[in-house]
């Protein structure tokens, strides 16, 4: 999609909300709550309840100031600037107010970004999917970078196990991602 043609589902949704429409309000919380959690997550670190709080946070902000709102071009780019904005507030009352925040948070800008979400939405969903044992023996040697061996010991299973548990998942993964989005899993992963 090219930034500046609007997403003309979520114009017809704002126009809705702006109506009053509780229903299209949810359905525009459907459409984007996975990206924009994903989007906080990432800046939040470990903090998964408090990056679902904030994303709910947009949506009632964007529900009380329907009224005099003006969105004209992208809803979806309008929630993720305020997404932003509450990340950042939240970082800076952690802190002392001396110390500057060194993350550097990008405000989502082009529909490159939202593209990227929107990848990493599919392949947060994918992972979801995958039974326990499998998905944590995937999320420890992707995303924590533990050799086999170091999995094996933190989850008291033999390597062996690690081993046919990750070929589970990369079969998983493959059949239910598009190329694209595997590609993106193996990228992730050689980054660790």
């Amino acid at each position: 999609m090219n930034k500046n043609k609007p997403d003309l589902e979520d114009l017809y949704l704002w126009k809705r909300i702006q109506q009053g429409d509780k229903n299209a309000l949810e359905r525009l919380h459907t459409r984007h709550f996975h990206q924009m959690y994903l989007y906080a997550a990432r800046h939040l670190k470990e903090e998964s309840g408090l990056a679902e709080e904030l994303v709910s946070d947009c949506f009632i902000k964007l529900w009380e100031h329907r009224k005099r709102l003006q969105i004209q071009l992208s809803v979806k780019h309008y929630l993720f600037v305020i997404l932003h904005n509450n990340i950042i507030d939240n970082l800076r009352k952690k802190r002392l107010r001396t110390e500057p925040i060194s993350e550097e948070i990008p405000v989502p800008g082009d529909e490159k970004f939202f593209d990227d979400q929107k990848q990493y939405a599919k392949l947060y969903l994918a992972v979801k999917k995958l039974p326990e044992q499998c998905r944590k023996v995937l999320e420890l040697a992707v995303f924590e970078s533990l050799t086999y061996d170091e999995i094996a010991e933190k989850l008291h299973i033999s390597r062996n196990t690690v081993k046919t548990q990750m070929g589970r998942a990369y079969r998983f993964l493959k059949e239910k991602l598009d190329p694209r989005d595997f590609n993106l899993f193996l990228i992730i992963k050689r980054r660790k």
